[in-house]
Formats: structure tokens, sequence, C-alpha cells
């Protein structure tokens, strides 16, 4: 009896076509859907009024590699900083597009501050915040209507901690109707997007092209945002911006943001990710554009510094050299990227392998394009050295991580020289 093995999928199926979205500043620009790769983005978490410590964090965040960043824009002091933060970040060489992030009094902001509504590239708006009543249709008019003015983009955002009570009113009377009602939980996915979507085609109906407006529905749970995306992507074909709101703190934030975003990434639903990271006390706020970037180049869908394998290590591995080495060498990538991605083309698809004994150091090693297998416990106190597949050099003494460190660096200017190789 024959059997018929299946061809394994060796990567993410094909991205979902959606609208092309660009967001500029000047003659930067960044695309959002229309097939590009997903883009990362992060969000300041300073005193917008405080103009230098903002942009000095909107620098941190576009030099880690954020592409946009946004900012809480929800006073008539931060709004009234808004063009000396981007003058600042100008001044400094930072083109990163910034997105003010408006709630409850945006229309109010954008039309009293037109330089802030200039200054911005994007506006976020969050149609459960724009107002009650009466009030609600004419404020998110207000909104749009900035936005066709200075031609900006503008990104929907619905959120279920914020949702359009009115809306999901409407939708809980409408299941009511039904001979079978939905639960609440189908209740609460419909009321998300559909608000999602009704606002979009709203703010079309307004004036705001359709290349111009970018959505999502952000929930807290993992699997409510994996249905809810689904749902979007099937009924709509603006770019989605995927992000688990309040994600949480330390590998609890990591964990669950990871789980949800690339099941979704993997069907091809998704167009740009923010990864919500609650910061440690004094914690870096750069994390979460690492994160969001490690995703996207661990999945194989984007690629942004040299990786480094390392392994976890075992009883075999009691020394702790092999953990100091592959930190120091992931580290010093990261650093050297904002000046080796102009400077040597490719280089972000480099492979580091740092191991730690003699099982799987050596074939994985091979495998990178640069390899050391750390000596385990017991072993002879030599580290053999691999170079695209072959080994080309021990190293021995106390500055094994100091010599490797400088074989990296010669191996990134010999084989990622655009000089060189030209």
């Amino acid at each position: 009896m024959s059997s018929t093995c299946l061809p394994i999928a060796s990567g993410p199926t094909d991205r979902l076509q959606r609208r092309r979205v660009v967001i500029s500043h000047g003659d930067h620009q960044v695309v959002v859907g229309g097939g590009v790769p997903v883009m990362v983005q992060s969000m300041t978490n300073t005193d917008t009024a405080d103009a230098i410590g903002t942009a000095i964090q909107v620098k941190d965040l576009a030099r880690a590699g954020s592409e946009v960043v946004r900012i809480t824009v929800n006073s008539p002091e931060a709004a009234a900083a808004v063009p000396a933060i981007r003058e600042q970040l100008d001044r400094m060489g930072v083109e990163v597009p910034l997105v003010g992030d408006f709630h409850y009094n945006g229309h109010t902001l954008l039309n009293d501050y037109p330089d802030c509504a200039r200054a911005l590239s994007k506006y976020r708006i969050n149609p459960g915040n724009v107002g009650k009543g009466a009030k609600r249709d004419t404020q998110f008019a207000q909104m749009i209507e900035v936005a066709c003015r200075y031609n900006k983009p503008v990104r929907i955002g619905v959120n279920w901690g914020s949702l359009d009570q009115v809306l999901l009113a409407r939708i809980m009377d409408e299941n009511a109707q039904r001979q079978a009602p939905w639960t609440a939980q189908a209740v609460m996915y419909e009321a998300l997007v559909t608000s999602a979507i009704e606002n979009a085609q709203r703010a079309e109906e307004l004036g705001l092209g359709g290349d111009k407006i970018i959505l999502s529905c952000k929930v807290s749970g993992v699997q409510d945002l994996i249905a809810v995306y689904r749902e979007l992507a099937r009924r709509c074909d603006y770019p989605l911006h995927l992000g688990l709101t309040e994600a949480g703190m330390g590998s609890k934030g990591i964990v669950a943001s990871t789980a949800a975003l690339s099941i979704l990434l993997q069907e091809g639903i998704g167009d740009t990710i923010r990864i919500s990271l609650t910061p440690e006390p004094g914690g870096d706020r750069t994390r979460e554009v690492i994160v969001g970037q490690e995703i996207l180049q661990t999945m194989g869908l984007r690629k942004f510094t040299p990786m480094v394998i390392a392994c976890p290590g075992c009883g075999r591995t009691t020394s702790t050299v092999f953990q100091d080495l592959a930190d120091k060498i992931q580290t010093y990538l990261r650093d050297q990227m904002p000046i080796w991605k102009g400077v040597y083309p490719g280089v972000e698809s480099m492979n580091v392998a740092v191991m730690g004994c003699i099982v799987n150091g050596p074939g994985e090693s091979k495998h990178a394009n640069i390899g050391i297998s750390l000596p385990g416990t017991g072993e002879s106190p030599a580290a053999p050295v691999f170079i695209d597949g072959e080994k080309r050099m021990t190293l021995r003494g106390d500055r094994i991580a100091e010599e490797f460190q400088v074989i990296v660096q010669e191996y990134v200017q010999t084989h990622y020289n655009k000089q060189a190789t030209a």
C-alpha cells in the first residue's frame, strides 16, 4: 500500500493584497500595504510637551529601527510642542515620520494648532473617543477634513477598551432579533470589525482617499486578536496594523505578542506591527522595537540585523564563556547596524554561531557564515572557528572573545563592502 507525502511548507502564506499607503516626511517615505515588507513601529512614553525629551526618545526608537514613531497629542501644550519636536529631529538628521495619537480632543487640537497638523506625517484616530451623541459625527468629520487639507494618511484604530458604545448597542439589538443569537464574544468581535470598516467608509465619504487609510482592531487577548483580524482581513482591503494592546511586561508581553502576531503574519495578514510592552522600571523603550524586528526576522519575513545562533547550555557547558561571547557579539552587531546598513549592503542576512561544546558546535558553526565552537566542560581548551563552512583557525587563551570579534568585523568588511565587491 503506497502513501503520498504532502510537501512541507517552507514559509509564510503569501501576503494578502492591500491598498498601498505612503507615510512621508519631506523626501523620506515609508510604505504600508501594497505587498511591501511589514513595517515596525513604536510609540514614545515621554510627555510630548517636553519637546527635547520626546525628540531624544524618538531618535532612540528610530535608531533602533522604528520606521515611524507615534507620539501622544493630548493637550494644547503637547500640540504646540510637535513642530519643535519635528524641527529638533530634522536638526539631528532623523527623518522618521511622526504619527499623532489623538483621543477626545483631537478635532480641537488639529484645528487650533495647524503647525502641529502640518508637522505630523499621519494621524491616529480612535472612533470610540471622538465624541458622544450628535457631536461624534461632527468631530470625526473635523479630524478627517484636516487630514484631507494637509494630505495626511490616517489610522482608524478601534480598541475594545474604548469601543463606540452606540455602535455596540446597535449590534446588540440586532443580535437580540436573531433566531439563534451570537455569543457576547462574537458580538464584541462584530462591533470591533464593523466600527473599523464603517468609520473608514465614512472617512472616504468625507473625501479622504482610500489610499490614505490604515485600520486596526486592537484587543489584549491572543485568540481574540486572531479571530478579529481574520474577519477584518476578509471584509476589507485596507492595510492592517497589528498589535496586542496592553500586552504586558517582560516575557509575558513578548510571548503573548509573538503568539498572536506570528499566526496572523503566517497567514499573510498584517502590514505594520507594534509590540506594546509595558517597560520595566528604568527599562529601555527600544526593547519593543527589537522584539518586533526579531519576530519578523525569525519568521523569514524581513532581515534587520545579523543573527547570533547560540546553544542554551547544559551540563557540558558549565562555563559562561559562550554566554558572554554570544551576548557581546549580538550587542556589537546590533549597535553597528545603523552604520553598517549604509556601507555594507546585505550584512543584515549574516549568521554568526556561538556554540558551547563539541556536540552541535562544529556542525552548527559550519552552517553559519562565521561560527565558533567553544570548549565545553572537560574538552580541550581550544575553539575552532569556521568561516563559510570551512575550519579556518583555532583560538586559544584568555582573549578568545576579543579575537573572535575582530574576525567578525573583518568578515563584514571583506564580504559586504560594496566597493570591494563592485
